[in-house]
């Protein structure tokens, strides 16, 4: 299919082709009938993309701080890698569309294939011939309501939770300063509550339109015919509300707010623009600035947007879904008329050239729609508990053959996600003997991207495709946590050899889940991404420390940092806790210098803290400690970890620096730099080697499959401790 995406790097603009996504349960695949294009948000985001690097950097401050962090905790190499792996990436376009349902996902019972639907979301609702959208942000369209008229469901969605920000009354009277596409459809939705408007904006064209669709008066900000009309329909009191849907570096429009608005009144901010508040101007009318979060309650909630979460109506009675509900019934029963907002309709292949006039001015226009292929107006507490540790049984399997030296290894990769794209497809990519086979996606561009940028050789949203290909020899899983277990489960049944990153599985049930694929396939070629084994540094700080006679004690501060909003790692319910995530990765570490699989694990944590301590207990006495923190200073190494025994102390301070001190002597190497530091090398390529080893050669994974078993329970058994207060004993099954 096509789709219409954007390189925010280099600005180009293309119709590219991408994998068809796959309809997934709790939503709906939709076949684009008309989608809209946002003239203000859309060709703010396509400006942007046309900026210098350091245009770009002062556009997006928030973005550069968050880049400064990222190099304080990676190193300068990763997160160049990184950034510009987000930025050399095709970003798509679009958020409001109306099309007709082509497959239902499992769950769906309100609509049925061949309905047509509005949709919203600027991941879902995309200028592309076919979307996945899920339940919360699709709404059915009334009959008789046409398409086209349809598609404005989002934006129509915006203003109106603008407007219900303002809480306007019956008689009241309201500036709209802006009179674009929200604007437009701000004036016509007070209109339709009872609120007379005055319109504001430097385009006359624009403030005859609002005029013709319901203002009562509308002029340029600058001069005194908007003060004018304000204080004849005000009796010279000012306005009860104003909503602000201009855009630009301008502060006008926040001290013409304060001017015109009357004592104690709301100024409501809907667009993006400046908004440095004069403060006698605001302080003395006491007015009450609000803002108002795009379509309405749940969006950024990906409970409620991905996982069809409702909120009862009774608590929030207009919620995303609603508000767009709310606005296709006002189209539909004409309170609402949007087509007189729509200057142009173009064909979707002619998406670029229609960007392009937009972009320098050529088409002037309120509302532009992409009208795509094939569619027609007519489209439509306690005792101490134990855990068993899962006991590995292989079938009679046949074992991996070796492969010619001259044979490359083809990979396939479930998922592209940041973590893939940066620290492992960039390896692979540069690995002489390795062939990038296949890429397979939920979305249909991370694909399409991934495939550009590593050279895979095709790119779908099909698994069972990649699955049933004989002629892939490994499969990388590399999605979210909830899936990893049944992805692997399915990997291993298939025959094929597996990487999945950490966690293997966030329950016990999973975990005995993929065994059972082992047993019954006879297949145990499985490796978990628990790369920091693999470290370089750490490798050769195990080697100077050398071998120990007694007990050792190890204790390891992980300074993990809290989570940005949004974070799908927050998803708890459904991706599991955030230590059952990547605790792995550190129980492993241990586990691997002290040479041992624990056989016991306690763990405590202050109430409605995310802090852990874990502490692990080794068969002959050795003792390793985890602290696990969220509250610890950005500034701090990521990584610290001591290893004490026989008169001996290994010291990692965070992939950067190791120490080695032995009584009556010191043995220290380091990795320093005088500035920044340098790469922080987490064993990650070194890990992608011996796999690819392990692949051809037919040899030995590179780490053990009890371990990896053991490393996964004693991680699962953090959850049971906290739960139960008390150690839980790893009882190996016989």
């Amino acid at each position: 299919m096509k789709q219409v995406v954007q390189n925010y790097k280099s600005g180009e603009l293309a119709v590219l082709d991408v994998p068809v996504p796959g309809c997934k349960p709790g939503g709906v695949l939709v076949r684009s009938a008309f989608s809209l294009i946002s003239t203000g948000t859309e060709l703010m985001k396509v400006s942007e993309a046309g900026m210098s690097m350091l245009g770009k950097a002062r556009s997006r401050p928030d973005q550069v701080a968050k880049v400064m962090q990222s190099v304080a905790t990676n190193g300068v190499p990763a997160t160049y890698r990184k950034v510009m792996g987000k930025l050399d990436s095709y970003t798509p376009l679009g958020y409001s569309l109306c099309g007709v349902v082509e497959q239902v996902g499992a769950g769906i019972e309100d609509v049925k294939v061949g309905d047509l639907v509005a949709c919203a979301g600027n991941e879902h609702a995309l200028h592309a011939e076919l979307n996945w959208v899920p339940k919360n942000l699709y709404a059915p369209v009334p009959d008789g309501l046409a398409p086209r008229h349809a598609a404005f469901g989002t934006v129509g969605s915006i203003a109106m939770q603008g407007v219900r920000q303002g809480e306007p009354q019956l008689g009241e009277v309201a500036l709209v300063i802006g009179l674009g596409l929200i604007g437009q459809l701000v004036v016509q939705l007070l209109t339709a509550a009872g609120v007379r408007v005055v319109g504001a904006d430097p385009d006359p064209t624009r403030c005859e339109l609002a005029e013709r669709l319901g203002a009562a008066a509308c002029g340029d900000p600058a001069s005194a015919a908007v003060e004018a009309a304000v204080a004849e329909l005000t009796d010279g009191h000012g306005v009860d509300q104003v909503f602000l849907a201009a855009g630009g570096g301008s502060n006008q429009p926040v001290e013409l707010a304060a001017r015109l608005c009357r004592d104690r009144g709301r100024v409501v901010d809907i667009g993006k623009c400046r908004l440095d508040l004069p403060w006698n101007a605001y302080y003395e009318k006491e007015l009450d600035v609000r803002f108002s979060r795009s379509y309405g309650p749940g969006r950024y909630d990906p409970s409620y947007e991905l996982e069809g979460r409702d909120y009862p109506i009774g608590y929030v009675r207009w919620t995303e879904r609603r508000n767009l509900a709310c606005f296709l019934d006002l189209v539909a029963r004409g309170r609402v008329d949007v087509e007189p907002l729509v200057s142009h309709i173009a064909d979707f292949d002619d998406a670029v050239e229609t960007y392009r006039r937009l972009k320098d001015g050529e088409l002037k226009a309120v509302a532009v729609l992409f009208r795509y292929p094939e569619q027609t107006e007519e489209a439509g507490e306690a005792e101490a508990p134990s855990v068993a540790v899962p006991a590995v049984r292989r079938s009679e399997g046949t074992a991996a053959p070796a492969r010619s030296a001259k044979t490359p290894v083809r990979l396939a990769f479930v998922g592209a996600g940041n973590y893939a794209t940066s620290m492992l497809l960039p390896h692979l990519a540069q690995r002489e003997g390795v062939e990038l086979s296949t890429v397979v996606t939920t979305t249909a561009l991370s694909g399409a991207n991934a495939q550009r940028k590593f050279g895979f050789a095709k790119a779908t949203t099909d698994l069972d495709a990649v699955l049933g290909d004989k002629s892939v020899d490994a499969v990388f899983v590399v999605t979210r946590h909830s899936s990893h277990a049944e992805l692997t489960r399915q990997a291993l049944l298939a025959g094929k050899t597996v990487f999945v990153e950490k966690p293997l599985a966030l329950t016990e049930d999973e975990l005995a889940g993929v065994l059972a694929a082992v047993e019954e396939s006879g297949n145990d070629r499985l490796q978990v991404g628990f790369n920091r084994r693999f470290a370089p540094l750490l490798q050769e700080a195990k080697e100077r420390f050398g071998a120990r006679t007694g007990p050792a004690s190890l204790r390891y501060l992980v300074n993990a940092g809290k989570l940005q909003h949004g974070s799908w790692y927050l998803q708890q319910g459904a991706e599991g806790s955030r230590f059952a995530g990547e605790g792995g990765h550190f129980i492993d570490t241990a586990s691997w210098l002290l040479a041992a699989d624990p056989v016991s694990v306690y763990a405590t944590a202050a109430p409605g803290n995310e802090d852990l301590q874990v502490v692990l207990r080794y068969p002959d006495g050795s003792t390793a400690t985890i602290s696990y923190v969220t509250t610890g200073a950005a500034g701090f190494p990521k990584e610290t970890l001591d290893l004490i025994a026989d008169g001996k102390v290994l010291r990692l301070d965070d992939f950067v620096r190791a120490s080695v001190f032995v009584e009556g002597g010191v043995g220290r190497k380091k990795w320093v730099s005088s500035r920044l530091p340098k790469a922080r090398d987490k064993g990650q390529n070194a890990e992608l080697a011996a796999f690819i080893k392990a692949v051809r050669t037919g040899g030995p994974m590179p780490v053990p499959l009890e371990s990896l078993v053991a490393t996964t329970s004693a991680t699962l058994a953090v959850q049971t401790g906290l739960a139960g207060g008390a150690p839980v004993t790893l009882a190996r099954t016989p």
